[in-house]
């Protein structure tokens, strides 16, 4: 589902169960606003959060493998669960408002019989938080439920029809729709389920995936600008918008493509598209760590991965990653330009800073939501590197369908070798470091920046030294950093609890990371924080630094060292609170967090994991789960 953001407030609602919550944002959906959410769906900010899983099988019931699976997407972030399973030919549903474990202690999701079914867990968009709204939702006759992730565009026209047809609505959900125009159709073709599929898919208008059971033990599903996934055992067949939902019981995937209808009936599948064409898709093995999905000893995800930096630093160099044949499309291309979006876009300004101080190669970074509206002037024979953790970012897959169309090469850098973005690119790069299950991305982040300092090593033909003897000099000092863990919480816990503004500064290769910590902070403590170029302040900045301010500059001891302790001292005679990050002390830092010596170059991938843990502790002293952001979701598929 998606959530559209209109405008901010700090409201008490009565959710359904009689608690009172606060929310943040305010949706409307009468007619006018309705009306305004369909002429600025564009340019609003839209987030998908929700998680599908599908089964059929014969390993366990149906209803504790589907909570199960749940509970393993949690970190999407939702405020709604729901199941349906079939049960001697009758479909039984149950959900609520609430996590998976509350819903299914209220409710006793577990003890549903059958050994068919869906489940879902929603944010809520078209309509409130409210058991109604949940997720699955019947057809009129209750012989069909569906479940969906993203967002039907023309819902309110088809509603219209399909009321005047003498259905009748439950919800106030555009997803109900889908559960309407099946049955409508599925009554039209005799009960055919392959027509009704695709009936409906060439109806629905938007960024879609859903999942449907049929009362006659048929599950289907069709992926339209959505993910949706199968997943294969030898008793037991999966939809799921994330290999999560089922990794426990296999790792055979197949990753339906965009347009594709599945069809799972019994222990069979078969793929089409919506001319009834037959198509094959690869069998795919996900080679991800069970046990990396859990929190161990760790109070959280987000602290887990930060630490887990240590164990993922080197998995790129570990894999069969063919970094000559990427980096031969970059010496061939006439441009190159680097695009992601949010922590991506960060690592990309980072590489442009030093393809050019050591490759002496140009290349221009570009936000992927900003990427359209230049991409038609992309030169012949240019290089797109894109960035993402998921590879299922919808501003990114846009970015590089564009650039495909003008004929550029799609170089891809990706945590999910099976995504979207990793089948579009013509040379891929992989993480490969497991899932990341925080929302606000820390090892990915690490991981990404490795790949780009070998690329540049590459490029540069060893001007920048990055062989193995460095990286594993620099995974000693990345866990010497880390061992700095207990410091950051208590220089965060000796900050004013009311701080309102944070300012990170830094020159050269560290502005970027003042930008990726700046980021960490707004999305774990929901503070208010700014990355700035230290050479700025004087420009404009300077006026909002008083003795309120909190400052924390990145400062090893390269050519900007002299030039960031001038612009700290500016600061310092305003009244400003002052962390250093450095290898080297300075009187001008109220509290000093050292880093060990290393080359300069590499100074910012040391710099960052100060950076998420202040994030993480800050977000503790705020009282906020940093795991689940609010408002936010871990791969934003839909514009």
């Amino acid at each position: 589902m998606l959530v559209y953001i209109l405008f901010y407030n700090k409201n008490l609602i009565k959710r359904s169960d009689g608690h009172s919550v606060q929310i943040d944002y305010t949706f409307f959906y009468n007619g006018k606003i309705l009306y305004l959410i369909k002429v600025l769906n564009k340019f609003l900010f839209r987030i998908v959060v929700c998680s599908i899983i599908g089964y059929s099988g014969k390993l366990i019931s149906a209803a504790p493998l589907l909570v199960e699976s749940l509970k393993k997407m949690e970190y999407r972030g939702y405020d709604s669960v729901g199941i349906a399973t079939l049960n001697e030919g009758n479909i039984l549903m149950s959900k609520g408002v609430g996590k998976v474990a509350e819903v299914d202690k209220e409710m006793d999701l577990n003890n549903l019989p059958g050994q068919i079914g869906i489940g879902h867990t929603r944010w809520a968009t078209h309509g409130s938080v409210n058991a109604k709204n949940a997720h699955p939702h019947y057809s009129c006759s209750s012989n069909i439920a569906v479940v969906h992730n993203g967002i039907i565009e023309n819902y309110q026209e088809l509603k219209i029809e399909l009321t005047n047809d003498g259905h009748v609505f439950k919800s106030q959900t555009d997803s109900e729709v889908i559960a309407h125009l099946l049955e409508k159709y599925y009554k039209e073709s005799n009960f055919n389920v392959n027509e009704t599929m695709i009936k409906t898919c060439k109806v629905l208008k938007g960024s879609f995936a859903f999942v449907v059971i049929f009362d006659n033990g048929v599950i289907a599903g069709a992926r339209f600008d959505e993910p949706l996934i199968i997943g294969i055992s030898n008793n037991a067949l999966f939809l799921s918008s994330d290999v999560l939902g089922f990794l426990k019981y296999t790792d055979k995937s197949v990753f339906l493509d965009n347009g594709d209808i599945v069809i799972i009936d019994n222990d069979t599948f078969r793929i089409f598209d919506v001319n009834e064409k037959i198509v094959t898709r690869p069998v795919t093995q996900v080679a991800w760590e069970l046990g990396s999905t859990e929190k161990g000893k760790y109070a959280h995800h987000t602290i887990k991965e930060i630490h887990e930096q240590t164990l993922t630093l080197l998995k790129p160099f570990q894999v069969s990653n063919n970094f000559q044949t990427f980096c031969e499309f970059l010496r061939n291309a006439s441009n190159i330009y680097i695009t992601g979006s949010g922590t991506s876009y960060n690592c990309g300004l980072l590489g442009k800073q030093l393809l050019s101080k050591f490759a002496k190669i140009k290349s221009e970074v570009v936000m992927s939501s900003e990427f359209q509206y230049s991409s038609d002037s992309l030169e012949p024979n240019s290089a797109v590197i894109a960035i993402s953790q998921s590879g299922e970012t919808a501003d990114v897959l846009h970015s590089v369908k564009k650039a495909k169309e003008s004929g550029a090469k799609i170089l891809s850098i990706v945590n999910v070798p099976t995504s979207s973005l990793a089948r579009m690119s013509d040379s891929l790069l992989t993480l490969n470091c497991g899932p990341e299950i925080g929302v606000a991305a820390t090892k990915s982040f690490m991981g990404q920046l490795m790949i780009i300092y070998k690329i540049v090593n590459i490029l540069s033909r060893d001007q920048m030294p990055f062989d193995e003897i460095n990286q594993k000099h620099l995974l000693k000092m990345v866990k010497k950093v880390l061992r700095l863990d207990g410091v950051i919480q208590n220089l965060i816990s000796s900050l004013d609890k009311n701080i309102k503004d944070i300012y990170i500064l830094g020159r050269s290769i560290h502005y970027p990371i003042a930008l990726e910590g700046s980021l960490k902070i707004k999305e774990l403590a929901y503070i208010h924080a700014e990355g700035i170029a230290a050479g700025e302040l004087k420009h404009g900045p300077l006026a909002l630094i008083d003795k309120e301010s909190v400052v924390v500059v990145l400062n090893p001891t390269d050519e900007t060292y002299q030039d960031v302790i001038s612009s700290s001292n500016e600061i310092k005679s305003r009244g400003a609170y002052i962390i250093g990050i450095s290898n080297k002390k300075d009187d001008v830092y109220d509290r000093f967090v050292e880093l060990p010596d290393v080359d300069s170059y590499l100074y910012p991938i040391l710099e960052i994991v100060p950076l998420q843990l202040m994030s993480y502790y800050l977000a503790l002293e705020k009282q906020v789960d940093p795991d689940y952001p609010r408002n936010l979701a871990k791969s934003v598929t839909v514009k």
